[in-house]
């Protein structure tokens, strides 16, 4: 993926095209979440470097796994400084996916997130209680 403006948008349906091709058995919302999570980490990679990313997207076991591999020297890190107006990508992405992480690779990294089909979505409330049948005040 070329750094520019409408690359991070292009890898975004990219992504999302090519699950719906492999038939990967997701919801909307699913679809939607891997999407948020491909972008947030390949604009990561495209932002820190200002160079070229290369994405993978496999399908294997009942996963979806995104790798995006980029030349940066710089560490994945979650911001910390509540002040800061940029740096709550991996937190998103940490929210929505099923595993993430990051390796070491023969130049740069690679930093990639699983997201698990037709599994239940990780529990907003967590692990307080279950985000299974919540309902709105007066609302059934």
């Amino acid at each position: 993926m070329p750094p520019g403006p409408d690359a991070v948008p292009a890898a975004r349906r990219l992504v999302g095209a090519i699950l719906r091709e492999w038939s990967v058995p997701l919801t909307e919302d699913g679809f939607q979440e891997v999407e948020l999570c491909a972008s947030e980490v390949i604009a990561n990679a495209l932002l820190h470097t200002g160079e070229r990313c290369v994405v993978s997207v496999r399908w294997r076991s009942g996963r979806v796994r995104v790798e995006v591999a980029d030349r940066g020297a710089e560490l994945p890190h979650r911001e910390r400084d509540p002040e800061a107006t940029t740096g709550r990508g991996l937190l998103l992405v940490q929210a929505l996916a099923h595993a993430w992480g990051w390796r070491p690779a023969e130049v740069g990294k690679v930093v990639w997130f699983e997201y698990l089909a037709n599994a239940e979505a990780p529990c907003p409330t967590h692990g307080w209680g279950t985000a299974l049948e919540l309902h709105v005040a007066g609302v059934v």
